[in-house]
């Protein structure tokens, strides 16, 4: 499997689910990260592990239902977009009286949509029956969601596999360890579409970093079938190709070729992330339409919004910028975005929904459009 920039990597979270002291979920963890790390390079995947002692989620205390999607405390959010952004998971947990930790439940029961069309897999520990009295319960619970438990498992006997608080297994085990991490990519890779697939009422709202000053709600789509999900490393090189053809386009109307969006690279694209929150929607699969906005102070800027050229007209950018504008911190004053001179469409579809022309700041060729918040 290529490795390439922008190729679609499978992101496996582990999940420590012990949260008491002198737990020994850290070490077996470390012990499968470590000697399934190999399996994980050959799948290409990249691993990230999520200690639930350190998420610290409180007891339930949200206000709404998982299933709606609408979070109001920053924890919440916080481990929304960490469970959204994976897809798989890898359970390390003990059981304790023949049940799953109570912490593990309680993170599972925060989320609702997050957790579809996704497998996990467990690396259970303990005594008598090395933690699967757990892990059978925990499949009861992860079904439910729409999760796939895998084949594949690991079991270890505390006396026979951790000596002085660190996990020597047996190769059997390390090899367990292997067809976990190997069988949870497959079946991630297998599960992409269905992700990828499903309507926007099957999905959550992509959770910002910060308190917005509306509702997050994605409004009803004006196309069947648009999923829209905050930018993952596996839009990269799709974004990119999206983003010239669009571009071609503006070339055109306003007479040059020297548009920065013509000229980006894969790695521009991927840098994005760094200074933008960028959210894609796709449709069966494809990706037709993104944008991306960033606070300037007090001041939500609003920017390369984009439709595939044989969808334009739908209502698809209107859609997606109403949903961009919401995404604005409560400090927000003032809606702002670029576009070119002459781009009579964009400027018109800017002004159909409030924003004005400015005198303010604009790069060469380009025109600033503002609206109050």
């Amino acid at each position: 499997m290529s490795k390439t920039l922008g190729s679609a990597r499978i992101r496996v979270m582990v999940i420590i689910a012990s949260t008491r002291p002198g737990r020994l979920g850290p070490a077996v963890a470390d012990w499968f990260v470590d000697v399934s790390r190999e399996s994980a390079e050959h799948a290409n995947a990249v691993l990230d592990v999520a200690d639930l002692a350190e998420v610290g989620l409180p007891l339930l205390d949200e206000p709404e239902h998982p299933s709606s999607g609408r979070y109001v405390h920053e924890h919440t959010k916080a481990w929304s977009r960490r469970v959204a952004a994976a897809d798989a998971f890898v359970v390390v947990t003990p059981e304790y009286n023949y049940a799953m930790p109570a912490a593990l439940k309680n993170a599972i029961d925060f989320l609702y949509q997050e957790w579809a069309w996704k497998p996990v897999g467990f690396v259970s520990y303990g005594n008598t029956s090395a933690g699967t009295r757990g892990v059978q319960m925990t499949k009861q619970v992860v079904t439910t969601l729409k999760m796939v438990p895998i084949g594949a498992t690991v079991a270890l006997r505390i006396a026979d596999s951790v000596e002085n608080g660190i996990v020597r297994a047996n190769e059997s085990a390390v090899e367990s360890a292997r067809d976990v991490m190997l069988e949870v990519t497959r079946v991630a890779e297998a599960l992409r579409p269905l992700r990828e697939q499903g309507t926007g009422a099957d999905l959550p709202d992509p959770q910002p970093s910060s308190d917005v000053r509306a509702s997050t709600t994605i409004g009803e789509p004006p196309v069947p079938g648009l999923v829209l999900a905050a930018m993952r490393d596996s839009d990269w090189a799709e974004l990119l190709v999206l983003q010239r053809c669009c571009w071609v386009q503006e070339a055109l109307s306003n007479d040059t070729l020297d548009l920065p969006a013509l000229h980006e690279t894969v790695a521009d694209v991927a840098a994005w992330d760094r200074t933008w929150q960028v959210w894609c929607v796709r449709r069966e699969g494809r990706l037709v339409a993104a944008v991306r906005a960033r606070a300037e102070g007090t001041v939500w800027e609003i920017g390369r919004l984009m439709v595939a050229p044989d969808l334009a007209g739908q209502g698809i950018g209107r859609w997606l910028l109403d949903y961009a504008e919401r995404q604005a911190p409560q400090r927000t004053t003032t809606w702002s975005v670029f576009t070119g001179q002459r781009s009579d469409r964009n400027i018109a579809l800017y002004k159909s929904v409030g924003y004005t022309v400015t005198r303010g700041p604009a790069p060469e060729g380009a025109v600033a459009l503002t609206k109050s918040a």
